[in-house]
């Protein structure tokens, strides 16, 4: 009767184990996930930045465009011949 008490205490010990770990793993999750999210509100963020601070230039490019005649890339093209 001693061996299958034993092995009982046992199976009971490694139970408890996995459910520990299973915890740690989702605390783990949970904190991972908010990692998450809050980069991706940082990446949107610097998106519309970069977005913002866009418009300007290409408006300069347009106009650049508008005077020369003709596209930057190709009178850049032009020139390296």
């Amino acid at each position: 009767m001693l061996w299958p008490m034993f092995f009982l205490a046992l199976a009971f010990c490694g139970i408890v184990v996995l459910g520990v770990l299973a915890v740690r793993v989702g605390l783990e999750v949970r904190r991972f996930s908010r990692a998450v999210g809050d980069c991706s509100e940082r990446i949107t963020l610097a998106t519309e930045d970069l977005e913002r601070a866009a418009v300007p230039l290409a408006e300069r490019a347009g106009r650049a465009r508008d005077v020369h005649g003709d596209p930057i890339g190709e009178a850049r093209g032009r020139r390296e011949r």
